[in-house]
């Protein structure tokens, strides 16, 4: 099963402060053996809100509102895809991340795959 870990964002991120070089090496292992492992699939960091936008589409018209956006905690500083046997196996893989990124929320979901759609 694939499960996208997203990680949060906080007033560091969205300050633009760059990660210390101690949780840059710690997450670096901890995706390094992930990808020796066979269960990295993908990973990003985004910039903070201000360079970005939210594009809402409403009643057929389209909204485009420039960041920065308000409550960074709400906001996403990255993602991780890892491909894993169960949930419980996702978030106990989330934990060791989440030990490297220091004070963070983790969102932890599982993807959606073609069987999962009745219609496909």
């Amino acid at each position: 099963m694939r499960f996208m870990i997203i990680h949060n964002s906080n007033e560091n991120n969205e300050a633009g402060i760059p990660p210390s070089k101690e949780m840059i090496a710690g997450v670096g292992k901890v995706l390094g053996e992930a990808i020796q492992q066979g269960i990295f699939l993908a990973g990003e960091g985004v910039h903070a809100s201000s360079k970005g936008a939210r594009l809402t589409h409403e009643n057929g018209k389209f909204t485009v509102t420039d960041g920065p956006f308000a409550e960074a905690k709400e906001l996403i500083a990255g993602f991780v895809i890892v491909d894993l046997p169960s949930r419980q196996d996702a978030i106990e893989w989330a934990k060791r991340y989440a030990e490297v990124l220091g004070d963070v929320r983790l969102e932890i979901r599982q993807v959606v795959e073609a069987e999962d759609l009745p219609n496909y």
